[in-house]
C-alpha cells in the first residue's frame, strides 16, 4: 500500500509540473501577445493559448480519471492475494501506473515538441512582424514617433530626428526634458503646442490633424492617433510631414491670383475686395473714401515704338513712383494694361483726395531712365467720392472711370472729380458709338464740300469733301465729336473708304457736266486709314471705278499722322505720289516741330492751321508765323493754302504775304453737293463773264 500511494504521489507531482509548464508557456504567450500589433501573429497566438487550454484540460481529466482509478481498483480488491510475497492487487495497480506514466511521459515529450515547434513559429512571425514594422517606419518621408499611455517615447524612425534636428547624445542618454526644450524652442507657436498634449491627457482617444509652423519657416503637417490593443488605450502614434514646399507654393499660387505679375500690386480682384471691405467700416463709423482710376498718357506710343520690353519696365517704375505718393492704408492696383485703381479710406473731404492726385501728378514729371532712353510720361486720373458719387464698389469704380475719360478728353495730365454731367456726355457718346456702326449701313453719312479758292484768278481750282452725320434723333453732329470715336472703334476706315470714292465720283460728275476737266478734289485720311497696308491698292480701285484721273485727287495727312513712322510713311507717300496722287500737310505748323520732313517725303501743298489765321490781323506772333511758313513753302516750291478765312482783312494780309490759295467761310460754308455744284456754275459763269466784259 505504501508503494502503491509513493507511485501515486509521483505521477501527481509529474502531471502538476507539467501543468506548471503549460501555465508558464501561456503566460509568455499573452506577453508576446500584448507587444506585438500584427494582426497574424496575435491570431496565431490565439490559436496556440486555445491549444494549451485544451492540453491543460485533457490533462486534468486524466488526472481526475487516474485518481478515480486508483481509488475504484483500491476498493475492487478488498482481499488482497499473494504472488511471490506482494498482493496481487498491488501488482496489478502498479502495472497499470507504470502503462499511464509510460502513456503520460510520451503525451508529454509530444506536446513539448509541438509546444516548442509552434513557439519558434511564433518567434519567426513575430520577428518579420517587427523586421516589416521598422523597415514601413524608416522608408516613410513621415517621422514617427510612438509613446505609451504615460507619454513616454518607445518608438520613433530616424525621419523624426532629421525633421527636429535633436542632438544624438540627447537620444542615448534618454533626457526627456532637454530633448522637449529643444522641440519647443524651434516653434513658432510653443504654447498653443504644449496646450494641443495637455488636452490630449483628457481626451486620449481624440484624432488630430494639423498643422505646427516653425520659427525658420518651415511647417509640418502632424497628425495623431490613439494605439489600441485588446480594446484598451495603451499609447498614441505621431506622424510629421515636412509640407513647407507645398504650403509656400500654395501661398504663391494665392498670392498670384490676387496681385499682378509684372508690377506685383493687387489686382482687379483684390481691389474689388478691399472696396468691398472698406465700404463696410465705412458704413459703419460714417466715413468717406475715394475712389481713383488712373490711366498713362499715350503710354501705347511708348510701348509701339521702344518694345514691351522697356514698356514694362515703365509700368514698374510707374507704379512704384505712385506708390510712394500715397498714404498708409491706401491701395494701388493695377486694373489691366496701362490703367491703375487706387482706394484713399477715411478721408475728410474732396481736398485729401485731391492732395494725393497732386502729389502723383508731381512724381510722374521727372523722366524715367530705362535703358538709355529718357521717358516722359504722364497721367490722367478720375476720381469718385463715397457716398456722394455712389454707395456701392462698382457704381464708384463705373464713375471714376467716366470722370477718367473727361479728364482725357479735356487735355490729359491731369485729374478730375466726378460729377452728374459727365454722366450726361458719357451717355451721349454712348448712345453716338452704338448708333455710329449702323449709320454707314443705314446711309446716314453724308458729304459737304468747300471750295479753295485762287485770290488772283478767282477760280475754284479745288473742293475740300468733309463728313457730316445726319443722325435720326439727334441732328446734325459734328465731325469733331464722331471722327474721334470712328477712329477708336476702326470705323474710319470703311466710312473713309466710303468718303474717298463718293467724293471721286461727284469730282467726275463735276467735270462731266460743267466742263471743269482740272477740277481736283482733296480728302482727308485719318491716322487710322493711313497705317492700313491695302491703303494704295484701295486709292487705285477708287480712282479706277470712278474713272477720276490720279492729278485731280490730293490726299491730306496731318503732320502727327505722317510723322508716327517715318519710313512707313515715306514708302506710302511716295508710291501715291508716283501714281499721280498728290499731298498736302494738313493743320501743318500744330505738329512736329522738325521740318526735315518737307525734304524727305514728295508733298505738293501745306495748309496753314486756322488757329493762326484767326488772330493773325491782332497778333504780331501768328502774323510772323504765318510769315515764315508762306516764304518756307514757296523756297521749297510747294502750294500753300490759309484754312479757316473769314474777314476781308485777314485775306488782304494774305495777299500782301503772297498767298494766294484760300478757304474759309468769307468764300463759302462747306455744304451739301446740290449746293457746291451752283457755287461751281455760279463761279464758272461769272469769270466767264469777266473775260467778256475784258474783251468787250
Amino acid at each position: 500500500m505504501v508503494g502503491l500511494l509513493i507511485c501515486l504521489e509521483t505521477e501527481l507531482v509529474s502531471l502538476c509540473f507539467f501543468i506548471l509548464a503549460i501555465l508558464k508557456f501561456k503566460s509568455r504567450l499573452r506577453k508576446i501577445f500584448s507587444e506585438t500589433t500584427s494582426f497574424l501573429i496575435r491570431q496565431k497566438l490565439e490559436d496556440a493559448e486555445n491549444n494549451l487550454n485544451s492540453l491543460e484540460s485533457q490533462f486534468k481529466n486524466t488526472q481526475t480519471e487516474y485518481l478515480e482509478s486508483f481509488f475504484t481498483s483500491n476498493s475492487t480488491y478488498p482481499i488482497c492475494q499473494l504472488e511471490d510475497g506482494f498482493p496481487t492487487t498491488i501488482i496489478e495497480t502498479n502495472h497499470s501506473l507504470l502503462e499511464l506514466q509510460s502513456q503520460v511521459e510520451k503525451q508529454t515529450t509530444q506536446l513539448q515538441k509541438e509546444m516548442a515547434s509552434q513557439f519558434n513559429l511564433i518567434q519567426i512571425e513575430l520577428e518579420k512582424s517587427r523586421s516589416l514594422q521598422q523597415a514601413t517606419l524608416e522608408s516613410t518621408a513621415d517621422g514617427i514617433l510612438v509613446v505609451d499611455s504615460k507619454g513616454i517615447i518607445t518608438g520613433y524612425n530616424r525621419k523624426f530626428i532629421q525633421m527636429w534636428g535633436i542632438p544624438e547624445y540627447l537620444r542615448k542618454r534618454g533626457n526627456y526634458k532637454q530633448t522637449v526644450k529643444i522641440v519647443l524652442n524651434q516653434l513658432k507657436y510653443p504654447r498653443e503646442y504644449l496646450a494641443t498634449i495637455r488636452e490630449l491627457h483628457g481626451y486620449s482617444d481624440r484624432q488630430i490633424h494639423d498643422a505646427i509652423a516653425f520659427k525658420d519657416g518651415r511647417i509640418f503637417e502632424r497628425y495623431s492617433q490613439s494605439q489600441w490593443i485588446a480594446g484598451k488605450i495603451v499609447g498614441r502614434v505621431w506622424s510629421f510631414r515636412d509640407i513647407t514646399a507645398y504650403k509656400l507654393a500654395e501661398a504663391k499660387i494665392h498670392h498670384q491670383a490676387l496681385h499682378d505679375l509684372l508690377t506685383d500690386l493687387p489686382n482687379r480682384v483684390l481691389f474689388t475686395e478691399r472696396l468691398d471691405e472698406t465700404l463696410r467700416q465705412a458704413r459703419n463709423s460714417d466715413e468717406k473714401l475715394a475712389v481713383c482710376f488712373l490711366d498713362l498718357d499715350r503710354f501705347k506710343t511708348i510701348n509701339d515704338t521702344l518694345g514691351h520690353a522697356i514698356g514694362d519696365q515703365l509700368l514698374q517704375n510707374v507704379a512704384q513712383r505712385i506708390t510712394e505718393c500715397l498714404r498708409e492704408g491706401d491701395t494701388i492696383a493695377r486694373w489691366g494694361g496701362d490703367e491703375f485703381t487706387i482706394l484713399l479710406p477715411k478721408i475728410r473731404d474732396m481736398k485729401d483726395a485731391a492732395i494725393v492726385q497732386e502729389r502723383i501728378i508731381t512724381a510722374l514729371k521727372p523722366p524715367f531712365n530705362i535703358q538709355n532712353h529718357h521717358l516722359h510720361i504722364s497721367s490722367s486720373v478720375g476720381v469718385a467720392l463715397y457716398p456722394a458719387d455712389g454707395e456701392d464698389g462698382e457704381t464708384l469704380i463705373k464713375h471714376a472711370d467716366t470722370a477718367l475719360h473727361s479728364a482725357k478728353s479735356k487735355g490729359r495730365n491731369c485729374y478730375l472729380f466726378y460729377n452728374s454731367d459727365i454722366t450726361l456726355r458719357t451717355t451721349e457718346l454712348f448712345v453716338l458709338e452704338n448708333s455710329l456702326y449702323y449709320a454707314l449701313e443705314k446711309q446716314e453719312f453724308t458729304i459737304h464740300y468747300q471750295p479753295q479758292v485762287n485770290i488772283t484768278t478767282g477760280k475754284i481750282p479745288k473742293m475740300e469733301a468733309l463728313l457730316r452725320w445726319q443722325h435720326p434723333e439727334l441732328g446734325l453732329i459734328s465731325p469733331a465729336k464722331f471722327i474721334p470715336l470712328a477712329e477708336e472703334t476702326g470705323l474710319i476706315v470703311a466710312i473713309g473708304e466710303w468718303v474717298l470714292r463718293n467724293a471721286c465720283a461727284q469730282t467726275k460728275y463735276w467735270q462731266k457736266l460743267l466742263g471743269l476737266p482740272s477740277l481736283s478734289i482733296a480728302v482727308n485720311l485719318s491716322a487710322r486709314q493711313f497705317q492700313q497696308i491695302n491703303l494704295v491698292e484701295m486709292v487705285q480701285q477708287v480712282l479706277t471705278e470712278t474713272g477720276l484721273a490720279p492729278e485731280c485727287l490730293e490726299l491730306e495727312v496731318t503732320e502727327s499722322t505722317a510723322m508716327k513712322n517715318m519710313e512707313f510713311t515715306k514708302d506710302i507717300l511716295t508710291e501715291l505720289h508716283q501714281m499721280g496722287v498728290s499731298i498736302s500737310i494738313d493743320d501743318f505748323g500744330t505738329g512736329y516741330s522738325s521740318l526735315s520732313y518737307l525734304k524727305n517725303f514728295p508733298i505738293d501743298t501745306l495748309k496753314i492751321d486756322r488757329s493762326f489765321v484767326q488772330d493773325l490781323t491782332t497778333s504780331t506772333h501768328d502774323a510772323a508765323i504765318t510769315t515764315a511758313i508762306i516764304t518756307l513753302a514757296h523756297g521749297l516750291n510747294l502750294a500753300v493754302v490759309a484754312e479757316g478765312v473769314e474777314t476781308e482783312e485777314q485775306r488782304n494780309l494774305l495777299l500782301v504775304l503772297k498767298c494766294e490759295l484760300m478757304q474759309g467761310y468769307l468764300f463759302s460754308r462747306a455744304v451739301s453737293a446740290e449746293e457746291a455744284t451752283r457755287l461751281l456754275k455760279y463761279n464758272k459763269l461769272r469769270l466767264t463773264n469777266s473775260k467778256s466784259c475784258l474783251v468787250a
